[in-house]
């Protein structure tokens, strides 16, 4: 399959690579203008303190990414986290993605969250299936609730447990999680 490891700032360019595409061309994403390579830098640093970021490497080269971020900015909230992964089209269906995922939600159950959410915008059945090939669990669609290509897009909501725990421990942060964190 490959390498899969923690991701760094010097990774933007080919992150940067893979998802511009997406931003433009699709509407797999809701943001409208590609973020920049520094743009792109700046939220993987942002992001490595307290959630993982990973890569997935084919000879070499980054071909897809997963990472996990903020559910909800409410306090209660922080036992939950969103997940995404995205793949180099040319790299589709090689298990990368699922590799990705297999890599990033044990990482997450270590580190104490209690459910994983993903988003996808419809229809996008390649996606639906892998989340649910994982565990993921179709729980609601917001109908119309991005506008994007001159037309509007629903986008649906899949949950995979982690931890039931209750109450839940404290989240460790990915930071101090690293050192025990298999990869």
């Amino acid at each position: 399959m490959g390498k899969i490891r923690i991701a760094t700032p010097a990774d933007a360019p080919a992150i940067q690579a893979i998802y511009a595409p997406m931003v433009s061309d699709t509407v797999i994403s809701f943001e409208l203008i590609p973020p920049t390579i520094e743009e792109m830098a700046g939220r993987i640093e942002a992001t490595l303190p307290t959630y993982p970021y990973l890569v997935a490497e084919l000879d070499g080269a980054v071909v897809g990414y997963a990472y996990a971020s903020q559910h909800r900015a409410r306090e209660a909230y922080r036992w939950s986290v969103d997940v995404t992964v995205y793949i180099d089209p040319a790299a589709h269906r090689r298990g990368i993605g699922r590799a990705l995922y297999q890599r990033l939600l044990p990482i997450l159950e270590q580190q104490g969250f209690h459910a994983a959410y993903a988003g996808i915008a419809q229809p996008n059945a390649a996606s639906v299936g892998l989340h649910e090939a994982l565990g993921f669990i179709h729980i609601g669609t917001y109908p119309e609730v991005g506008f994007k290509h001159g037309q509007w897009h629903g986008v649906g909501y899949w949950r995979k447990p982690l931890n039931t725990v209750t109450p839940p421990r404290e989240i460790v942060a990915f930071s101090e999680a690293r050192g025990y964190v298999e990869l």
